[in-house]
Order: C-alpha cells, then sequence, then structure tokens
C-alpha cells in the first residue's frame, strides 16, 4: 500500500513553481494532519489566514486548493466557470447516486432543459412522497438519508487516497455505504413502481391528476427517444435521493440554526414571532401564501444561512484544464473547494460577522442567486444549486409553523449566553425539542 502511494506521489508532484501557497506537507498524508481535531471548514479557515484566501493543499495523495475569500470564489464559479464545472470522483457519490448520476455530482455536460413543469412539481413531490402519503418505508427511508448524509461528510480516507482500493474496505465505508444504498434502492424502486401503477389508473380516468417530480420524470424516461435526452430508471432514483438528502437533510438543519440562533437573541425571536403571528391570524390560514408577507421572517433566514450554510465547504469542483489564478498556476485535476463558512464569516465583507444580525440585510440588494460572492449558501455559476426556490419553501414553511404554534426557551434556567453550538449539522444530543 505505501508503495502504491509512493508511485501515486510521483506521478502528482507537479514541477511548476508558481503554485498557490500552502503549509508544509507530511509524507503520504500530506496536510490531512493539519485538520484533525477539528471542523474542516474552521480548520481551513484557521490555515487561510495564515496562507491566504487561494491555498493548496495535499489531502493523502489528492492535490486540493481551497478558496476561502469572495474574490476567489468567484474565480473559481464565474471568470473559469466552464474549467472548474466538473466533481472529482468521491466514493459516496459512485455508490450512493447510482455512479455520480445525480444532480450534484453528475459530470458536466451541455446544459439541459428540463421545463417548468419540473421545477414547479418539487414541493408537491416532497410533501406527497415524504410527508403526505406516508408509506410503510417512509421512516426507514428517513434514517437512510440521515446515515449517508452523516457517512458521507467530511474528508473520507477512500477519497484522499483514491488509488488505494483497500482503504474503502478496510475503512468500513464501502461496505456501509453499499447497504445503505441496497436499501435505498429498495425502497426507490417500490416509489417508482407505485407511480407508475398510479399513472395507468389516471389514464382511464377523465381529467388529468395532479403530478408531481417522479410522474414528471418518469414522462421523460418513457417518451424520451423523441426528446434531446432521455431518463434512466437509476437516473430518477438518483434525483429522488437528492431530492431527500440535498433538500429535506439541509432545510431541517436550516430550520433548527435559525430556531438556535432566536433562541440566543429574544429580540429577534420576538420580532419575527409577532409577525408570523400577525400575518396568520389576518389570513385566517397557514400557507405558503402568508409566507410573501413575512419580510422579517426572509431576513432571519438569510441571516441564518449566512452563519451556517447547510454545506458549509461547497460540493468539491475538479479543474478540468490548466488555468490560472491571481497569477496561481491550478494543475489540471486538482480538487477545489470553495469555504462558504469562512466567506460568510469575513470581516472583510461583513460588520460583526460573529453577531446574528438579521437586520444587516434590510434594503439590501444581496441575494441567493450566487451573484454576491460574499454571500453563497446555494453555490453559484453553472453548479448552482438548482434546488433553491424548493430548499426555502422546505425553511420558510415549518419555521412560521414553530414560531405561530410554540414559545420557546431555554430549559433549567439556562441562560443565552450559555449556548454554545459547534457549527456542523446540530448533533442528535444538541437536537431542537419541545
Amino acid at each position: 500500500m505505501v508503495l502504491k502511494i509512493g508511485k501515486i506521489r510521483g506521478k502528482t508532484n507537479y514541477s511548476a513553481s508558481n503554485l498557490p501557497p500552502g503549509p508544509w506537507k507530511l509524507p503520504f498524508i500530506g496536510n490531512l494532519h493539519q485538520l484533525i481535531g477539528s471542523l474542516p471548514h474552521h480548520g481551513l479557515r484557521d490555515l487561510a489566514k495564515k496562507y491566504g484566501p487561494l491555498m493548496r493543499l495535499k489531502l493523502g495523495e489528492v492535490s486540493t486548493v481551497v478558496a476561502s475569500s469572495a474574490e476567489f470564489a468567484k474565480e473559481v464559479m464565474k471568470s473559469h466557470d466552464l474549467i472548474f464545472a466538473s466533481r472529482p470522483p468521491i466514493l459516496a457519490a459512485k455508490i450512493l447516486s447510482y455512479g455520480s448520476t445525480n444532480i450534484g455530482f453528475a459530470p458536466y455536460g451541455s446544459p439541459i432543459n428540463l421545463t417548468e413543469e419540473i421545477y414547479s412539481s418539487t414541493y408537491s413531490f416532497t410533501s406527497r412522497v415524504a410527508f403526505g402519503k406516508k408509506t410503510k418505508d417512509h421512516e426507514k427511508f428517513i434514517y437512510v438519508v440521515k446515515e449517508a448524509v452523516k457517512t458521507s461528510s467530511g474528508f473520507a480516507l477512500a477519497d484522499v487516497f483514491p488509488s488505494v482500493s483497500l482503504l474503502q474496505l478496510l475503512s468500513g465505508m464501502r461496505p456501509k455505504l453499499e447497504r445503505l444504498h441496497k436499501e435505498a434502492d429498495r425502497i426507490m424502486e417500490n416509489i417508482i413502481k407505485e407511480h407508475q401503477r398510479d399513472m395507468v389508473t389516471t389514464k382511464s380516468v377523465e381529467g388529468e391528476a395532479e403530478e408531481d417530480l417522479v410522474d414528471a420524470l418518469l414522462k421523460f424516461h418513457e417518451h424520451g427517444s423523441g426528446l434531446e435526452f432521455s431518463l434512466t430508471t437509476d437516473n430518477i432514483k438518483a434525483v429522488i435521493f437528492d431530492m431527500f438528502s440535498a433538500g429535506s437533510e439541509t432545510s431541517a438543519t436550516a430550520v433548527d440554526w435559525a430556531i438556535t440562533e432566536m433562541i440566543k437573541t429574544p429580540r429577534v425571536m420576538k420580532t419575527a414571532q409577532n409577525e408570523v403571528r400577525e400575518v396568520f391570524n389576518r389570513k385566517g390560514q397557514i400557507d405558503e401564501t402568508c409566507i410573501r408577507e413575512m419580510k422579517y421572517l426572509n431576513l432571519v433566514i438569510r441571516e441564518t444561512l449566512r452563519l451556517h450554510p447547510p454545506i458549509p465547504l461547497l460540493l468539491p469542483r475538479e479543474c478540468g484544464e490548466k488555468c490560472e489564478i491571481d497569477g496561481y498556476e491550478i494543475p489540471v485535476k486538482s480538487k477545489v473547494i470553495v469555504n462558504a463558512w469562512a466567506i460568510g464569516r469575513d470581516p472583510n465583507y461583513w460588520n460583526e460577522p460573529e453577531r446574528f444580525n438579521p437586520n444587516r440585510f434590510l434594503d439590501s440588494s444581496i441575494d441567493y442567486k450566487g451573484t454576491n460572492f460574499e454571500y453563497i449558501p446555494f453555490g453559484a455559476g453553472r453548479r448552482i444549486c438548482p434546488g433553491i426556490s424548493y430548499g426555502l419553501a422546505n425553511v420558510e414553511l415549518p419555521l412560521a409553523f414553530l414560531l405561530y404554534h410554540f414559545d420557546w426557551k431555554l430549559p433549567n434556567g439556562m441562560k443565552h449566553e450559555d449556548l454554545d453550538m459547534p457549527s456542523a449539522l446540530l448533533s442528535e444530543e444538541n437536537k431542537i425539542c419541545t
């Protein structure tokens, strides 16, 4: 194994003298030791303070470039967007997402217009499949998604030493991912078959039934021969898994963080709660049409996503061809990581960046669309999250319900300043409870 790693190191030891700066590397493991004991986005932010906002690391055998400023995030995701449009190979994506054919990790190709029908159906899809029409496998599927997200987070040995396939087995990652994939595949196969049966039934009934995302994707699957692209059953499963892992799990995390920050800042909690209750009481109903009137709630969500982006280190990109950024050479095949968490807390762009202050977005033109690179919770460029509207809806409505129906406080006389939680996915022992 050591000999094999040594050979790989020899092949990837770039001779270019103008690479981005970075810390000294140990043999074989590179800079992995400098990320032990800290959350990766914290450790990378601390290293960037010393070596600069464009920094080169060696994570195992993988050459990695980290962008930790709005300027360099813009270089990666806008100025050189096409060069960095593809994703590097990730074991979890290969196993769980049917050979990386999902939205997040699919290789970059020519743009395809999926039509408004698909995008407008995302919310009804999740509500029907996940929360509305509850199947016997509902809880099991949610468990599988949570375990998959947990297993694939961070820097896995199998990904930093991709040439050593034995590590995939020794670390236990591949067997666990394959077990999760097998269970998820069984559940999604049942979901697809159920939709296919429903489609046959509705054909014999007058009028058209309301469609969800699975129905729309099945139409492309069945009639794809006459279109510019077609979808396989595995493609559909990969998209379904994306909707749950990238949509539901991250949205739930954002709601947890919003409640946590408001508990720590009672003034913000009171203002948001008063607005939600006033709108709901006046409208006499609780639905998404009310959300448009909740201006302060929108500010709370924007500030929550600044401090706690659901994916602190955006999905990695891969350099497709040799290029220069700020005079530094980025070698081909380098993994490129954008630290959205560090950028959202950078004092160069934000006044009192560690303070939760929704009012900072009052009269601000900064939005979620990836045009303001100091604020990129959903990424930017060609690989920006395609489900922004869906993700926001999954945060807005649950958060509004929680503020309307419940009063929130800390237990057992705990003080607000005592509430200290790590900036990662909330652990089980720190979950919000009522």
